[in-house]
């Protein structure tokens, strides 16, 4: 079975480590790395999978005992069929201002001859940095693609996620708290921005001129601090390849380059030395070696999310119920005598859906008269409806059933 998943890591330190090392100009330590390796390679072993909700397999303690009314008897919020160690807690990164003029611009793939790998390397390499996010009782780490000379940077939302403080490190291991001007989760895209100048931004290419075939690069941080810079090579395997995540839909591109934990947040690079999207996840299985299938949020998309969130802090016009969630299989309905539907993972805490009594645990059976089996089908019916649109949800809990009016909002709203 397979699945995708965010190729971000997590690292949990052990209970006597006492405070966690910040990464400085000499990196985390070797015991630091040692540890993020380990991990990193347990995580590819056991294969947690992130993303794909139908491939998973329901924890035993998940569903609650006893009798208890489903009106008021709401799951835990840690119920979920994720295999993450805990959910995100909410991204409390200190704000920057609004409002900056800073735009991304693509630029046309040039009619010239194909730069070299090594060419190529060193045209991008000042513009990756490193990313660190600390989360409390653990840490991220990730990459990140400079935009501008004056400190905007772009990385994954998912690296950042939860945590209360972000470090980004430049290539001369120099190091800056960074500010979050808006993230947004639907598309993984986030921008950061650092107190620095004269930074070297990265040449933004346009996806659309992408072809199946074509070669390309990666850089990026696999498995953190002492790896960083890592370059790998591929071809476009796919483009518009659509993925349907913890109910949100992304359009991305395929790539056989090589990625690994700490690439998210990356540069996809075409032959012409331009970022030409940013990498954010790769496929994976548990019951199978999976080798080449790596994915990236293309350049057009990256272009729509980061003009936006530099102008506003949040993607304008894309409604959202405000929750995450995952298929019901036959099999996990048969084997937890669920219904089949959607499986309401997590409810965001500004949402109408958590105000109107929707919670973790809850299935969603149907939604505006129509049967719901699929996060496919779910999407489908939002696909047209505007923000402030009402949707009417028959939801299953603790085996009774419940209706409840949930009105759309924007995708993220500071």
């Amino acid at each position: 079975m397979h699945g995708y998943y965010y190729d971000q890591n997590r690292v949990y330190p052990p209970e006597d480590q006492g405070r966690r090392r910040r990464p400085g100009r000499r990196g985390p330590g070797k015991a630091v790395v040692l540890f993020c390796c380990a991990l990193a390679l347990l995580l590819v072993a056991a294969v947690v999978l992130r993303w794909v909700g139908d491939s998973l397999s329901p924890r035993e303690d998940l569903f609650h005992s006893g009798d208890k009314s489903p009106e008021n008897t709401p799951y835990d919020w840690g119920d979920t069929w994720d295999w993450e160690d805990e959910e995100a807690g909410e991204t409390t990164v200190e704000r920057a201002p609004l409002g900056d003029d800073v735009t991304l611009t693509l630029t046309p793939q040039p009619q010239t001859q194909a730069h070299t790998l090594q060419t190529i390397y060193q045209e991008n390499i000042q513009s990756i940095v490193s990313i660190w996010g600390d989360a409390g009782t653990s840490y991220s780490f990730g990459t990140g693609v400079v935009l501008s000379a004056d400190g905007y940077i772009i990385t994954n939302t998912h690296v950042i996620e939860g945590c209360s403080s972000v470090e980004v490190v430049l290539q001369d291991d120099s190091s800056y708290e960074a500010l979050l001007v808006g993230m947004d989760v639907p598309t993984d895209l986030a921008v950061l921005k650092i107190d620095a100048q004269n930074l070297h931004p990265a040449v933004f290419g346009n996806s659309d001129e992408l072809q199946v075939g074509d070669t390309v690069v990666a850089i990026g941080n696999p498995l953190g601090q002492e790896l960083r810079g890592t370059m790998t090579d591929g071809i476009i395997s796919a483009i518009n390849r659509d993925v349907d995540v913890d109910g949100y839909s992304m359009v991305l591109i395929q790539t056989t380059a090589a990625l690994n934990s700490g690439n998210s947040g990356g540069a996809l690079i075409n032959e012409y030395g331009q970022v030409v999207g940013i990498t954010n996840m790769k496929m994976s299985a548990y019951d199978d070696t999976v080798e080449g299938l790596g994915f990236a949020i293309p350049t057009t998309t990256v272009k729509t999310v980061v003009d936006d969130l530099i102008r506003q802090g949040y993607v304008s016009g894309e409604p959202s119920i405000g929750i995450t969630c995952y298929t019901v299989t036959e099999e996990m309905a048969e084997e937890y005598d669920l219904p089949l539907g959607v499986y309401v993972k997590s409810v965001q805490q500004n949402s109408d859906a958590k105000k109107q009594g929707v919670f973790p645990g809850d299935v969603i059976v149907e939604a505006n008269g129509q049967s719901i089996t699929t996060i496919e089908e779910l999407l489908a019916l939002k696909e047209g409806m505007e923000a402030g649109d009402v949707i009417h949800f028959r939801l299953w809990r603790s085996g009774g059933y419940l209706e409840r009016d949930v009105t759309l909002m924007e995708q993220y709203v500071p």
